[in-house]
């Protein structure tokens, strides 16, 4: 569109050369001045809009290139009004261009049969035919309506292309999101609903203990809204939430959990800073599931929480126990809670997560962010 419009003003512009060039002839004048009122309206509004109006195509083809012909005629005569490729004929050009380009293949053959019908009908009535000069007038328009269809259809093409492009990039994006989306469910449901199921499974605490069915009561509600944000009503990331908000408040709770479920843990706060709430939420996720791991394989009953607040607003975390310990290049190093749960949480957030164990000795998780 903007390639037309720019091709009416080269024309018009070497028009306003020639009618201005010497002494100016009114009816010249006039006849520019009508071509350029048209091209107004025809362009001014398509360039608004984004798009051609089908009345404004049509008004510059009948205008311009069929009916000032004939005006120039009678009243002007002969002259570079007329002439194959004067001022005047000139604009047919860019007025068969913009049809092409605006209308479908029937409109846009109309519109150009009658642009060039009127060239060898306007130059039959003058007292000298230049028929060489009106076969050049037709390769011109012919070139013009050429270049200008292969161009639209070039670029149309590849506006389509790009289209589909766009909308691969956004149903890849959206399947990611998906796919992030059930990971990180399954990360929740593996440090909380599993955890608890396995811990009371083992018969390792009372399931009618008060602290275990309040944690079981939040599981089952965390459950549900699982099942309601697959339905689209709602959307549940992470762990079931408790407790207040804040980094002390957040492990707190992952310490409360593990208690509820008959692990003693002896914890220690010192200096912990206020983080951005994704950030409590993985150590906290974190924490819970290297407590989950000291309840379920370490062998013993008793683990240790120590949260230190580091340097430039950091914390580092670390969960110990002296339980059975386990080889960290083996199976239970690379586990789904460790590698999920615990470094690809911290990971998520610019945190950093090590653990370090051996058979025998215990274990001892360190967290820290940022890393």
């Amino acid at each position: 569109m903007k390639a037309t419009a720019l091709f009416r003003l080269a024309h018009l512009i070497a028009a306003a050369g020639v009618v201005l060039d010497g002494r100016v002839d009114g009816r010249s004048l006039a006849l520019l001045a009508c071509v350029c009122a048209v091209s107004l309206v025809l362009y001014v509004p398509a360039l608004v809009r984004g798009w051609f109006s089908a009345p404004g195509v049509w008004a510059d083809v009948l205008v311009t290139g069929c009916a000032l012909p004939w005006v120039a005629v009678a009243v002007i005569g002969e002259g570079d009004a007329v002439a194959p490729h004067g001022w005047l004929m000139v604009q047919s050009l860019s007025a068969a261009a913009t049809a092409v380009v605006a209308f479908r293949w029937r409109g846009a053959a109309l519109a150009v049969a009658l642009l060039l019908a009127t060239s060898p009908a306007v130059h039959a009535v003058l007292p000298e035919p230049d028929p060489a000069g009106v076969l050049d007038h037709f390769s011109a328009v012919a070139s013009c309506v050429a270049l200008a269809g292969g161009g639209w259809w070039y670029t149309r093409r590849q506006g389509l292309l790009l289209d589909a492009a766009h909308d691969r990039a956004v149903a890849l994006e959206a399947a990611r999101a998906r796919q992030a989306e059930r990971t990180a469910h399954h990360a929740a449901l593996h440090d909380t609903v599993l955890a608890t199921l396995t811990t009371i499974g083992a018969g390792r605490v009372d399931a009618n203990a008060p602290a275990v069915r309040e944690r079981c009561a939040r599981e089952a509600a965390y459950l549900r809204r699982l099942v309601e944000s697959e339905e689209g009503q709602d959307r549940a990331y992470g762990p079931p939430p408790g407790g207040a908000a804040g980094t002390r408040a957040a492990l707190e709770e992952a310490v409360h959990r593990a208690e509820a479920l008959g692990l003693t843990v002896r914890a220690r706060f010192h200096a912990v800073p206020e983080l951005p709430r994704e950030v409590c939420e993985a150590l906290a996720a974190a924490v819970s599931e290297a407590l989950n791991n000291v309840s379920r394989h370490a062998g013993t009953g008793t683990a240790h929480v120590t949260a230190v607040g580091g340097a430039e607003g950091g914390v580092e975390v670390t969960v110990a126990d002296r339980g059975t310990g386990f080889d960290v290049s083996g199976p239970g190093g690379r586990g789904t809670g460790l590698r999920r749960s615990v470094r690809g949480r911290l990971a998520a957030v610019g945190g950093a997560a090590s653990v370090d164990s051996h058979p025998g000795e215990g274990t001892v998780v360190e967290l820290r962010w940022p890393a």
